[in-house]
């Protein structure tokens, strides 16, 4: 078979997988194994450095008066130039100090939970008077009513002459 014929796949199954796509079979064969997969790379993770490590690096770095300290202080630590020149221009702005706080939300006031339940409260209170004072309207117009049904005809009819 030559080499266009087996990249045609004229004939074969499974031809048309994508590049780096596996057939069920490896999967199933590494999945009982119990070993991890290694055509499947896990993400790496972003570093994260605190605000009082680049601050030890850089003293460090400033510290070095041999050539090569600096050299040699970042390969011990694992970093490159582009984050001396990224955390200098951050202590120059005073963002290193900013990144000292927690990440996040910051926490809720507790007075915002009391004024939210506290309105609440007035809104439903503020409904049932309105609803009250309806029932009282109606409570009204059908004593009226019932006032004028339940009074004698000849009365009103004497009292007019």
């Amino acid at each position: 078979m030559s080499l266009m014929e087996s990249n045609s796949g004229a004939g074969r199954r499974g031809a048309q997988r994508a590049v780096g796509e596996r057939s069920e079979a490896a999967a199933g064969q590494a999945e009982r194994a119990g070993v991890p997969d290694p055509e499947l790379v896990e993400r790496p993770r972003r570093r994260r450095f605190s605000a009082e490590y680049k601050l030890r690096v850089l003293h460090a770095a400033e510290a070095a008066s041999q050539p090569g300290e600096i050299g040699a202080l970042l390969r011990r630590e694992g970093l490159y130039t582009s984050h001396l020149t990224a955390w200098r221009k951050q202590r120059e702005i005073g963002a290193l100090k900013a990144l000292s706080r927690p990440r996040g939300r910051k926490p809720a006031d507790p007075r915002d939970a009391q004024i939210a339940s506290l309105r609440r409260r007035a809104e439903r209170a503020e409904a049932d008077l309105e609803k009250a004072q309806r029932v009282i309207e109606v409570q009204g117009n059908v004593s009226a009513l019932l006032g004028e049904l339940l009074e004698p005809r000849g009365a009103s009819a004497s009292t007019e002459r």
